[in-house]
């Protein structure tokens, strides 16, 4: 705020600093304007000619005298000699005067115009932003209670709603989190409890087997299959656990609806080719027909946008392509990348969640880009799959047409 103080004072004063240089250039020019100079020089011509002094023809002439009036004026005049004798030429600005006031009178409602800008930018721009500018920081630190000002003005009505919408996101994520959190201890507790069943009843038959208190082979027999029964359902319980642990994270919210094929791939190439461009790597996308896909227009994006961050932390940067194709009812788009690493053995893990293949090294990365386009492609009702071709890894999202 203090800074647009001071920008606005500084114009201001360098508003009015021109407006009186232009003031005082204007002034000197009326004062050694040479026209009047002009029209007495032509009369004087007239007069040594004629002997007329009629200045009807002489717009910026106001009377010639001589004699015993040659010096009694207070107008502005100037002495000319025709003739052998002088004359008093008086003359008038009038002219040059109301050009003075016609431009000061445009700077005045040019100075008055900037007030009011200055004016508008500190009431609707200024003072707005600085009730929100202390918001993101109180998100960041946590206070999802800090109140968000309503703003009519239309320049910070969309940032507002944005602001709110993303409070309520981060709420939304707290509160799903601390669901989570709650609902894994309930079931790490459940299941440790389930578990305590089966495992009392091995230990038991173990103990009764390794003493040899079963005589009866049947009853050994009976003894084995109870144990391996009771590690099923053991196994069962880790399943269930490994099941949680992996996917209680990824909670993600799908909504179905219809888009243009050309609109999700318009928004990649305007988000990647830029920067793709720079750095040196081809970005092709292949011809395709357009159609209407069954899908999350977001969510879809969100798959590719994954697939060609993964080709560009994992190519080798010399080209990354997109090509189309259709089978029964189904637009396949694969994004593939040149200098693949990757073993083909390690294809069926790819998609698992917090993998990472080989082909991985120091690259940053959770291993979690093609779990998450699994899972959102499911949702979707599509399907995802890579394989390797020529060199080049490729993975292929297979979205229902409309």
């Amino acid at each position: 705020m203090s800074t647009f103080r001071k920008l606005a004072a500084a114009a201001i004063l360098l508003f009015i600093a021109m407006i009186t240089g232009l003031n005082i250039y204007l002034l000197c020019s009326v004062n050694d304007s040479g026209i009047y100079r002009v029209e007495a020089k032509r009369l004087a011509d007239r007069i040594e000619e004629t002997g007329s002094t009629d200045i009807s023809g002489f717009p910026h002439l106001t009377g010639v005298y001589s004699g015993e009036q040659l010096y009694r004026s207070d107008e502005h005049y100037l002495i000319i000699e025709a003739g052998g004798k002088l004359y008093r030429v008086e003359y008038t600005t009038e002219g040059r005067n109301r050009t003075v006031w016609a431009v000061n009178c445009v700077l005045a409602a040019l100075f008055l115009l900037i007030l009011i800008l200055l004016v508008y930018i500190r009431r609707n721009i200024i003072v707005p932003f600085g009730r929100l500018n202390k918001v993101p920081q109180e998100l960041a630190r946590g206070n999802l209670s800090v109140p968000i000002p309503e703003e009519k003005s239309r320049l910070f009505g969309k940032f507002t709603w944005g602001v709110n919408l993303l409070r309520e996101k981060i709420e939304s994520d707290r509160e799903k989190e601390l669901s989570m959190q709650r609902d894994k201890k309930l079931l790490l507790l459940s299941l440790s409890h389930d578990i305590k069943t089966p495992l009392s009843a091995i230990k038991l038959n173990a103990k009764a087997l390794a003493r040899g208190l079963y005589k009866d082979e049947e009853k050994r027999r009976s003894a084995a299959e109870s144990i391996n029964t009771r590690a099923d359902e053991i196994e069962h319980f880790v399943s269930e656990i490994t099941k949680a642990a992996s996917e209680d994270f990824m909670d993600f919210e799908v909504t179905h609806g219809e888009a243009f094929l050309s609109s999700i791939i318009t928004r990649l190439s305007d988000r990647y080719a830029p920067q793709l461009s720079v750095s040196g790597t081809e970005f092709s996308i292949d011809s395709f027909d357009d159609c209407i896909l069954s899908c999350d227009p977001d969510r879809l994006a969100e798959c590719l946008q994954n697939l060609v961050e993964n080709a560009i932390k994992y190519g080798d940067g010399r080209r990354i392509g997109l090509s189309f194709d259709k089978m029964d009812g189904c637009e396949l788009i694969t994004v593939s990348n040149t200098g693949c690493s990757l073993e083909e053995k390690e294809l069926p893990q790819i998609f698992e969640s917090f993998h990472r293949g080989s082909n991985a090294g120091k690259v940053q990365g959770n291993g979690l880009g093609l779990f998450i386009c699994k899972r959102l492609m499911s949702l979707m009702g599509g399907e995802v799959y890579a394989d390797i071709r020529d060199g080049c890894f490729c993975v292929t999202l297979v979205v229902k047409m409309a």
